[in-house]
């Protein structure tokens, strides 16, 4: 079905009467010489509706233009394009009552071009600040997805120290979560520290490792070791003094430091792409990632280096992925709403032993071209079945 749009009055047309999107005023309908001069679509129907009509949901940056991931918006496109949709790119202050501004991004210009676009048959949330999230635009918005019944995922930021709690409550996880508390005092962090000598200090909002610090105890004095910097100190009390503020305003957590496995001498972290697919949740794709100079994390930004999943790969991995990602994604739907992609990063200690680190709901990209090529054709299978358009997987069902 071809659907168009006319730039110069913001209005979108169709050669015979049909809907768009959830607007539920049919579009005004142009004859084949008009047809000539506007920009045209190629759209599913179901039951006289064209669609689907995917919104990108973003935010604005210190400058106020569009910020998010701009390469996972543009694949997106592409490729619901190529499966008869279309999807927008908007912003919460960008919704209005029966319409939203929006942006298209066209491919063969590789160009966004602002448009007026009709509310959209499902929301995927990618915010990429938790403080936007906090705004009353945001949750203005949010109301008026459920309001409108416009499915609207993943619903927000996940807190870590939330999760570990959850997770440390449901029997299937609970045995891969290790020790963590929130950092609400100088008394709790030391007999933390007294009882397991080593232990990292996380940021419960953070991300991509940034903020992560791991303290050890050496008799009676500290060690904190960071990223790019180290320090000591000759007791608790000097380290409290220097850190004690940072820490409770961040909030922080503190965990148990595992001894990881290793490959080569250095550590060795899983980090795994799911999505709900056919009915369930299931892996998209798992990379490795090794430790280079230090062993606080492995992401690659800090230098982190990445390896194939086959070099270390076992069955028993395998059965710990598949049953980690299955369990942590009902027990997100059931606490925490519909979460239909996330990524978990996990670990293996040296005793052969598993651990997860957290969950992110909002995946950065994968550098592995393939789990990225994966992922844009899960998530398109997703908002079809979701929006109602079922060619993409016929045997796909809403959560």
């Amino acid at each position: 079905m071809k659907i168009y749009y006319d730039w110069a009055s913001r209005t979108w047309f169709s050669s015979t009467s049909c809907t768009l999107g959830r607007d539920p005023h049919p579009l005004s309908t142009i004859g084949p010489k008009a047809e000539q001069n506007l920009i045209s679509f190629s759209l599913s129907m179901q039951n006289d509706n064209a669609g689907p009509v995917i919104g990108i949901l973003t935010g604005k940056g210190k400058d106020q233009s569009i910020a998010g991931n701009g390469p996972l918006f543009k694949a997106l496109q592409k490729n619901i394009l190529q499966q008869n949709g279309v999807s927008f790119v908007f912003t919460a202050e960008d919704l209005e009552e029966n319409s939203v501004n929006g942006y298209i991004y066209f491919p063969q210009l590789d160009k966004w071009i602002e448009a007026r676009c009709p509310l959209p048959h499902l929301v995927y949330n990618r915010v990429p600040f938790r403080k936007i999230e906090k705004t009353e635009a945001f949750h203005k918005a949010s109301r008026f997805f459920k309001e409108h019944n416009i499915p609207f995922f993943n619903p927000g930021f996940l807190d870590k120290f939330e999760v570990f709690q959850l997770f440390k409550d449901h029997p299937p996880l609970q045995e891969y979560i290790p020790e963590t508390i929130l950092v609400s005092g100088p008394k709790e962090l030391k007999n933390f520290i007294r009882k397991y000598n080593n232990i990292y200090l996380k940021p419960a909002n953070g991300s991509k490792g940034k903020g992560i610090y791991h303290l050890s105890q050496l008799g009676n004095g500290m060690r904190l070791n960071g990223l790019h910097d180290s320090f000591s100190y000759t007791d608790y009390k000097n380290f409290w003094n220097q850190w004690g503020i940072l820490l409770t305003n961040k909030p922080y957590m503190a965990q148990k430091a595992i001894s990881p496995a290793r490959k080569e001498g250095k550590r060795f972290d899983f980090r795994i792409l799911a999505h709900f697919s056919e009915g369930n949740y299931s892996v998209t794709g798992i990379g490795i990632r090794q430790s280079k100079e230090q062993d606080i994390t492995t992401h690659i930004p800090n230098g982190g280096v990445m390896i194939p999943y086959e070099s270390v790969r076992t069955q028993e991995h395998d059965e710990f992925i598949h049953s980690a990602v299955v369990e942590a994604g009902k027990l997100l739907e059931k606490t925490k709403g519909f979460y239909g992609e996330y990524s978990i990063d996990a670990g293996l200690t040296d005793q052969g032993t598993y651990v997860i680190y957290e969950i992110n709901s909002k995946p950065m990209s994968f550098d592995e071209v393939w789990i990225e090529e994966k992922r844009i054709e899960e998530l398109t299978r997703l908002f079809f079945s979701l929006a109602g358009f079922w060619h993409i997987n016929k045997n796909s069902r809403t959560p």
